[in-house]
């Protein structure tokens, strides 16, 4: 009789986000992975945004985001991060955060993200690959006010008398994505949070279609019928929909994704009046 796997299945997770590197807890293996995922593997929220239940156990994971090359939000993203560091040697627990992103600086919102804290050669480093269209693309030093550098934006932290901001610099403005402290979350605290954002009625991940993926050279960032193509250095465009066919394909062929159940993504679509200009 076969025996149960109980970790990651590395080899399929490594052909999924192309990584053919070193097996080894080091801070070079944690900047490729890092790297790598959210080029990969999309931030997207279609069970939730079509009434399907969000799973965040290791195999209902690898079956929708290696497998079946499907992407997930931050709860799903990090929980297989989480699982695929551990398995290589890496210290790593969760933490939470109150998203601030687009919101004023004094906004007090529940801890619906996700983020993990990777304990490495002394030093702590923030690992995070399942925050839409501004997901890291690299660790980040726990090193208030330091200014550092991802294949992206421009990142630092900001320390306050009881949590820390993290700050990306976006068209030469620094602006905060979330505030956190240290205090370590665990795997049920992840299943309440994610419930409950994946099927509140007013839930942003219930009424609004979301993908993002890191590109070599840019980003792309889709809400409902629009996406926003973020070229690094140059200028952004935007994308229209008219049409949930149209849609599905950009997923498809941009985002790596293929649509759950296109019927009920179509009307949808229709429902909540995408498309119409």
């Amino acid at each position: 009789m076969d025996q149960k796997r109980e970790g990651p299945d590395l080899d399929a997770y490594f052909e999924r986000i192309g990584y053919r590197g070193p097996r080894e807890a080091t801070l070079a293996v944690l900047r490729s992975l890092h790297a790598l995922h959210p080029r990969a593997i999309a931030f997207e929220n279609l069970d939730s945004f079509l009434g399907r239940p969000v799973a965040l156990d290791l195999p209902s994971l690898e079956d929708k985001l290696v497998h079946a090359r499907r992407g997930g939000y931050c709860f799903e993203q990090n929980t297989l991060f989480w699982k695929v560091l551990t398995a290589l040697g890496f210290e790593v627990s969760g933490l939470a955060a109150r998203v601030l992103w687009n919101q004023p600086e004094d906004t007090l919102n529940p801890r619906s993200h996700m983020l993990l804290r990777v304990e490495l050669d002394g030093a702590t480093w923030l690992a995070d690959v399942g925050f839409g269209g501004v997901t890291q693309t690299a660790p980040l030093l726990l090193a208030p006010g330091r200014e550092q550098e991802t294949p992206h934006e421009r990142c630092r932290l900001i320390e306050t008398a009881d949590h820390y901001r993290l700050q990306a610099q976006i068209g030469g403005e620094w602006r905060t994505v979330f505030r956190f402290d240290m205090t370590e979350h665990f795997d049920v605290d992840y299943l309440v949070s994610s419930h409950f954002v994946s099927t509140w009625p007013a839930s942003q991940f219930v009424t609004t279609i979301m993908a993002a993926r890191a590109l070599p050279a840019g980003r792309l960032a889709l809400k409902n019928d629009r996406m926003t193509v973020h070229q690094t250095g140059g200028p952004s465009k935007q994308v229209h929909f008219a049409t949930p066919a149209e849609l599905r394909v950009t997923l498809a062929a941009d985002f790596g994704i293929d649509v759950p159940e296109p019927a009920l993504f179509d009307a949808r679509f229709a429902e909540l009046g995408f498309g119409a200009g």
